[in-house]
């Protein structure tokens, strides 16, 4: 249990740190800036590297969303659900510390702004409403765990679920960083808004309550539909 637990902080540690500082450090920068499709492909790489890395020992999650889709659809015991979410944010929040000892020794440092924090209305990088976001977080954590369970199914093509999924993420983000900045992961969207504040903690319960309904949604779907006949 300890490999699996230290696997899942080095995971999630690994995704915030190569997604949201991504965003933080390269995705604005005149001319040379990654823009929105930098940073989703960068969230769609940290999967796909640490799944490769460490999937054989924990199971990838490095998303408290995930855990508990993997529980709903049978695949995850409950006993060690809450463990698994404790180390996730605390990886978030590491490489969220990270990224602020980073970003605090720029020339000209104000604030950390935004800092990658996910959230909706004013909060929103385009301007769209609670429910939009809430319609968003649901369903994109809803496909993106349908994928998951569909890509480790047993009968999948072998060695290829770590790709699938992290293309999925990326797609997510293509999709869906206009609307939230993208969640879909409440130990991402925690380790952010610790540091962004304000408003950003007052609107971190809807990415810990879309992604999750989401995620157990897809977890009895996906029980369902890729049950042996």
């Amino acid at each position: 249990m300890s490999k699996k637990l230290f696997a899942e902080f080095f995971g999630t540690f690994w995704l915030v740190l190569g997604g949201c500082g991504s965003a933080v450090f390269a995705a604005a920068i005149p001319e040379l800036g990654i823009g929105y499709i930098g940073v989703a492909i960068a969230f769609g790489l940290t999967v796909v590297t640490m799944a490769y890395a460490v999937g054989h020992i924990s199971g990838a999650h490095f998303n408290p969303a995930v855990t508990f889709g993997l529980w709903a659809a049978g695949k995850f015991q409950l006993k060690e659900l809450w463990a698994y979410i404790i180390v996730q944010v605390l990886g978030a929040i590491a490489a969220a510390v990270i990224i602020y000892i980073v970003l605090v020794g720029k020339t000209g440092y104000t604030d950390v702004g935004s800092f990658a924090a996910n959230g909706y209305g004013e909060l929103s990088p385009r301007g769209y409403s609670l429910v939009s976001a809430l319609v968003t977080e649901f369903v994109m954590t809803f496909f993106f765990l349908l994928v998951i369970i569909g890509a480790v199914d047993e009968r999948a093509p072998k060695g290829f679920a770590p790709l699938a999924i992290g293309l999925a993420l990326t797609l997510i983000h293509l999709i869906s960083i206009p609307v939230t900045n993208t969640s879909v992961n409440p130990a991402r969207s925690t380790s952010q808004a610790i540091f962004a504040g304000g408003q950003y903690l007052s609107q971190l319960w809807l990415f810990w309550v879309a992604p999750i309904c989401g995620a157990i949604v897809a977890g009895w779907v996906g029980k369902y539909l890729f049950r042996k006949v």
